[in-house]
């Protein structure tokens, strides 16, 4: 498995008139990649999964994998709160040549903390593929527990998980119970510099969809353990890091990658 860590972008998907631009999608891969960005993560939160139909999440993912031609690493997006279905998409990219899976925590169903492991584990099991978990409370409503993510993290193939809970007190009791080798990575660009401080590995970020450099310097910066470069480059990007929230995401980064 490809290292994963650094800056990582969830990118959008483009639309025009409707329909994925596909065009599109490939000038914003390139765009990344030759910007420096560490990894690619299409179909997440940023790249409207939820309202993707099924043959478009396939198709983004697809192409995406066969853009990227093994230069960056590809983790896409396959969750869902119908655990058959999460188990579909994650066959799917898994056929397509993906390098992992990032899986969300499921929406609008409000499970338990069991009922999150139970859901996870049989994907796990399903799918002979590295698992990213994706606890976002802020869109699914249940918050998926340290000691839940723990227990999920004794299963081979559950490897990392982007944590957007925006509480750094859960970020580090997720790295302080899980093994040493689980990678822990920022959901929100906003903690991404305090969640490296503390131990995580990187950040699934938004702001990069915009400024892959910049986003890839700043990471680069702080795992190697220049915190000044790092904190200069952090203090460079908070505003736009602001800018990319002032509305519903992703409609902020859509309409910055259009000026």
């Amino acid at each position: 498995m490809k290292k994963i860590q650094g800056a990582m972008t969830a990118i959008v998907t483009p639309m025009q008139n409707g329909k994925v631009d596909e065009k599109g999608l490939a000038d914003l891969i390139n765009f990344q990649i030759d910007g420096g960005i560490h990894g690619l993560v299409p179909c997440g939160t940023t790249g409207e999964s939820a309202t993707l139909s099924f043959s478009e999440h396939k198709r983004v993912i697809e192409m995406t994998v066969k853009i990227v031609d093994g230069r960056v690493p590809v983790i896409a997006g396959t969750g869902a709160n119908n655990t058959i279905e999460a188990i579909e998409l994650t066959e799917s990219a898994r056929e397509s040549g993906v390098d992992a899976v990032l899986s969300v925590v499921p929406y609008y169903n409000k499970p338990s903390q069991e009922g999150l492991y139970q859901h996870f584990k049989t994907i796990h099991d399903a799918v002979d593929i590295p698992m990213v978990l994706y606890n976002v409370p802020g869109r699914t409503v249940t918050n998926m527990l340290p000691a839940t993510v723990a227990r999920l993290a004794e299963l081979g193939n559950v490897v990392a998980i982007k944590e957007a809970s925006g509480s750094l007190n859960q970020i580090s009791e997720v790295i302080r119970l899980c093994p040493e080798d689980f990678v822990v990575l920022s959901g929100d660009d906003f903690t991404c510099m305090p969640t490296v401080l503390v131990g995580g590995k990187g950040v699934i970020s938004v702001t990069s969809n915009i400024m892959p450099g910049e986003m890839a310097a700043m990471m680069e910066a702080a795992l190697s353990g220049n915190i000044a470069r790092a904190n200069e480059i952090h203090y460079k990007l908070f505003g736009l890091m602001g800018t990319m929230f002032c509305y519903p995401s992703p409609a902020p980064a859509k309409k910055a990658l259009q000026l």
